[in-house]
């Protein structure tokens, strides 16, 4: 069965986790993915009280579907990072966790560092029922088809992929609807992400302004059969961000863009 259409917390990066759910909720927004990032978003304190993040989210009838967690997992503190979100999920009872080969600012990324480190994560991922949503971003998952070879060496069935609609844009040039088909049995979670302006261009604004074609996007994963989670990430022309009655405008309208596309 298809999870609801979430929001991205991380859409409201310079915002407090209580703004963030607040225009997730009035958007329009009945699930959320929720933003453990440092140095990036970091909303959810991974060492705070789940009951009252239960409380907080209930109150705004917000359900979590995934948490991203980014962190350098070429690194020895990026992998106890990573291995702490994933034994916080599984204990809030979150299914997802997305990551990064080298955390959200890196691009040119060590490989071997990583594929000596993310087996640990796996292991903590396999132990719980959680699965690792590896984000497509950087050098080394520029796109779907480059990714394939890692998730080769990784050989985990707990690790496979956050597809981003627009990162793969942006970091290779390629488009998602050309991309997509390639890998869509390792798909494990989605950002919808809007792009405009071709590789290396940061303008991830509200769904349905940009280039990318979702009706085309959700049609190849609704015939495959995905049913992970969906969440709608915007990340707008970088720092500033928008207002923030800007920033729930555009994600009320990514939201109903969305729907008319047959996303829920």
């Amino acid at each position: 069965m298809a999870k609801p259409l979430a929001g991205h917390t991380n859409s409201y990066h310079t915002y407090s986790h209580d703004e963030a759910l607040q225009g997730i909720a009035e958007a329009g927004y009945t699930a959320v993915e929720l933003s453990a990032v440092p140095g990036w978003t970091e909303h959810v304190d991974l060492d705070g009280d789940q009951g009252e993040l239960r409380r907080k989210l209930e109150s705004y009838g917000l359900e979590p579907v995934s948490l991203s967690a980014h962190s350098d997992l070429t690194t020895a503190d990026g992998l106890a990072h990573g291995i702490k979100a994933v034994r916080w999920a599984a204990e809030y009872g979150i299914p997802v966790v997305n990551t990064a080969v080298g955390g959200h600012q890196s691009a040119d990324e060590n490989e071997a560092a990583f594929l000596a480190n993310i087996g640990s994560m796996a292991d903590e991922a396999e132990k719980a029922g959680i699965e690792i949503g590896l984000e497509i971003h950087g050098d080394i998952m520029a796109s779907g088809a480059v990714t394939l070879p890692l998730l080769e060496k990784i050989g985990r069935d707990s690790v496979g992929i956050n597809y981003d609609t627009a990162n793969v844009v942006f970091y290779s040039g390629d488009t998602a609807i050309e991309d997509i088909p390639k890998v869509v049995d390792k798909l494990v979670h989605v950002h919808l992400k809007e792009s405009k302006g071709g590789k290396g261009v940061w303008n991830f604004g509200e769904i349905g302004t940009g280039d990318v074609d979702f009706a085309g996007v959700i049609g190849i994963l609704r015939d495959s059969g995905y049913d992970g989670p969906y969440s709608v990430e915007l990340e707008f022309g970088g720092e500033p961000w928008p207002p923030l009655a800007e920033v729930t405008a555009a994600m009320r309208g990514s939201r109903e863009h969305l729907n008319a596309l047959g996303l829920q």
